[in-house]
């Protein structure tokens, strides 16, 4: 059982996604060159939402988990010497992280990881615990030592022993994933795909030079204080997000996938009311000051079924022409491409809804506001079990 998600978002004049030359990201995609906007860039967006929004434990993305987190609640919340501290976080980090060079220490001398790992808040407390507890015995390098000579299920059987549940990860985890090489961390695989956001219509962009005046400049002191560039680009994106929904039901619970019908639903359906509304409404947020990149979706549509999941982008191989009402445009384009798929292959995904300020044929899919439309399409999928645990909000 599939969820996916179609949007069409028009921003103004922004510089929403950068590469490493500070230019807009883009990408050739039919037969021109398009604005580009990363999937971790949207996924990084969203997530800050979805924390804001649900009352659910989050993560950590970062190198400096063991010495910003573990380390200084360990000494300041719970009272163990600083020494012995970084002792038992050292040993921590050599047993839950493994080096891809070889090296024995994945650590560096400030407990800084060569790259980020994600790491739950669960367990992140139920680490400082562990330590403390360590901590207060007699040989505590010897008695943690005895504590991580473990496998990744008794890891999980700890934590959840220790009350945490199956979101140890984090909602992130759950949704995005998370890949780790250790022989205790658990690895979860993604049960949200994001594909990369590009324009309908070809790349147009232009550099956008500016000034700054010293507003203590005296009267002979002229031009001007500083001087710089970005390149801006306004453009109508097409984004489009497939949910596995029994791998996520399965990352929430715990459960084996194929059981994922029977298990308690509620924390599941707010994460996806969450998800499609972070989707319609968030933003990247490059150059915020400076160009106010807010804008909502003017189209969402919401497809559930068993059916392989197949993205819309083919809509738009050949580029649109920018002119006349660009979105109307574009939301007609995706309706053709619809039918003539259910028209080669049969019918592609057993329910469709929309949400649009723009006119969509009624045979694609009925139109509903956005609220209605999320409702019939968690419906859909999960029946009279989908009752969201608390309402999202935007």
């Amino acid at each position: 059982m599939f969820l996916q998600i179609h949007s069409l978002t028009s921003y103004h004049a922004t510089l929403l996604n950068r590469d490493d030359a500070g230019l807009a990201k883009r990408i050739p995609f039919g037969d021109a060159v398009r604005l580009r906007v990363s999937s971790q860039c949207l996924k990084r967006h969203w997530r800050e939402k979805l924390q804001d929004m649900l009352d659910l434990p989050g993560g950590l993305r970062t190198r400096h988990f063991f010495s910003r987190e573990v380390l200084r609640r360990l000494v300041e919340e719970r009272g163990v010497d600083a020494a012995l501290a970084e002792k038992l976080v050292r040993q921590l980090g050599k047993a839950l992280i493994t080096t891809s060079d070889g090296s024995k220490d994945p650590l560096d001398e400030t407990l800084q990881m060569k790259q980020p790992v994600l790491f739950g808040r669960p367990e992140a407390d139920f680490l400082v615990d562990l330590l403390a507890q360590c901590a207060a015995e007699g040989e505590p390098e010897k008695a943690l030592g005895g504590r991580l000579k473990t496998n990744k299920e008794n890891f999980q059987a700890m934590l959840r022993q220790a009350g945490h549940d199956n979101l140890f990860a984090g909602i992130e985890g759950a949704l995005f994933g998370r890949f780790v090489t250790s022989d205790i961390l658990s690895r979860r695989d993604a049960a949200v795909h994001v594909a990369h956001a590009f324009t309908v219509h070809k790349l147009d962009t232009e550099v956008d030079y500016f000034t700054v005046v010293d507003d203590l400049n005296r009267e002979e002191e002229t031009g001007a204080a500083h001087a710089g560039d970005m390149e801006l680009g306004a453009g109508l994106f097409y984004g489009y997000v497939t949910v596995d929904i029994p791998l996520l039901v399965s990352n929430f619970t715990g459960c084996d996938s194929k059981d994922w019908t029977e298990q308690d639903l509620r924390d599941v359906c707010a994460v996806l009311d969450a998800l499609v509304r972070a989707i319609a409404t968030v933003s990247p947020g490059a150059k915020l000051g400076a160009t106010a990149p807010y804008a909502y979706s003017d189209f969402i549509m919401l497809e559930t079924g068993r059916q392989q999941p197949r993205s819309l982008a083919n809509a738009y191989l050949k580029a649109l022409p920018a002119r006349g009402d660009l979105m109307q445009t574009a939301v007609d384009a995706l309706a053709r491409h619809v039918r003539a798929l259910d028209g080669m292959y049969g019918k592609t995904a057993d329910l469709r809804v929309a949400a649009t300020t723009r006119n969509l044929e009624a045979d694609i899919a009925p139109t509903q506001p956005l609220d209605a439309a999320i409702q019939t399409a968690l419906n859909a999928v999960f029946g009279e079990k989908c009752h969201a645990r608390a309402p999202a909000t935007l």
